[in-house]
């Protein structure tokens, strides 16, 4: 069994990919670790347990972790989520919050870690705050981590919260500078860029929530207001090749679970800049090596989609 942490900030993406990850067979999620980002730190926190719920996995642990960036100043995507990440559908009963571990997400993630030394894939789909002020506590981290898979940043300086700039990275500049440079297990980075070269043909989701289960009905109800944005055509001028959905943190997600799924990547040393003027967030690629970085991070170019609209339907049967 492969062991994934997840650290996650639950909108519509997160939500997908945390039950592709639920729902593979040969995979064990050990806890759930949440931030702030998509939404705040509470409706993140319920969005997990609607999501486990849903899936019937409400035994693994959810931990509360970082409210705000470490410097920046507070962001969130509820525009396209929807305002509590989740597209605004109701819940007549949800779960309790009382059901969240009293373990923040911080020491959760050293103590997962070191009791599975060597074992443990850990899958950043949020801001990077809990995971830059995990290593700030305890520094050996990345050296008992199996991987970091990080959704995040971009490869062309091609933006979707300002001009340079990725969401979770343009979320918390300071962590994103943190991770990239002090978690020196093996890193791959699903970029922006490669997310939007990436998209789902329509026909294919029509058919994935077509699907005449309850996590089908469930995940249809949720996407309404993205799904409603990403069609648009101001949404869709932002896909770089190709017309359809976005599933970014999927991604990120599906080449954890299976080591086959990408099928060509890019190693280089990156950074991210803190103090550019309409720059700042954006990861900043070192092709000619002049930070003199060891450490390189692989950067996904290319994966087996077929395994990937795969592991979506299954996710919803």
């Amino acid at each position: 069994m492969k062991k994934l942490l997840i650290d996650c900030d639950i909108g519509v993406d997160d939500a997908q990919a945390l039950m592709v990850a639920l729902t593979s067979p040969d995979v064990e999620v050990l806890g759930i670790t949440c931030c702030h980002g998509n939404v705040s730190l509470k409706n993140v926190l319920q969005n997990t347990l609607r999501v486990l719920e849903v899936c019937k996995k409400l035994d693994i642990p959810v931990y509360r972790g970082c409210t705000e960036p470490m410097v920046a100043k507070k962001r969130n995507a509820g525009d396209y989520h929807g305002k509590d990440g989740l597209g605004d559908v109701p819940h007549d009963d949800p779960p309790k919050l009382d059901l969240i571990q009293d373990k923040k997400a911080i020491h959760a993630i050293i103590q997962t870690v070191n009791r599975n030394p060597g074992e443990v894939t850990l899958v950043a789909l949020a801001p990077l705050t809990n995971l830059a002020i995990a290593i700030n506590v305890d520094p050996s981290l990345p050296k008992k981590l199996k991987a970091l898979y990080i959704m995040g940043g971009n490869t062309e300086s091609r933006g979707n919260t300002t001009s340079c700039g990725e969401f979770n990275f343009v979320a918390d500049p300071e962590a994103a500078h943190v991770v990239l440079e002090r978690y020196t297990c093996p890193t791959y980075v699903v970029s922006w860029e490669f997310t939007c070269r990436n998209s789902l043909p329509w026909t294919f989701v029509d058919k994935w929530l077509a699907q005449d289960t309850e996590k089908a009905k469930f995940m249809k109800a949720i996407t309404e207001v993205s799904m409603k944005k990403a069609r648009s055509p101001e949404y869709q001028k932002e896909i770089t090749e190709g017309k359809g959905f976005n599933a970014c943190d999927t991604y990120a997600m599906a080449a954890a679970i299976d080591d086959t799924f990408v099928t060509e990547s890019e190693q280089v040393a990156v950074t991210v800049e803190l103090n550019g003027a309409h720059t700042r967030g954006m990861m900043v690629m070192d092709y000619i090596e002049l930070l003199k970085k060891e450490h390189k991070v692989n950067i996904v170019k290319k994966v087996d989609m077929n395994k990937f609209r795969q592991m979506l339907m299954n996710s919803l049967k």
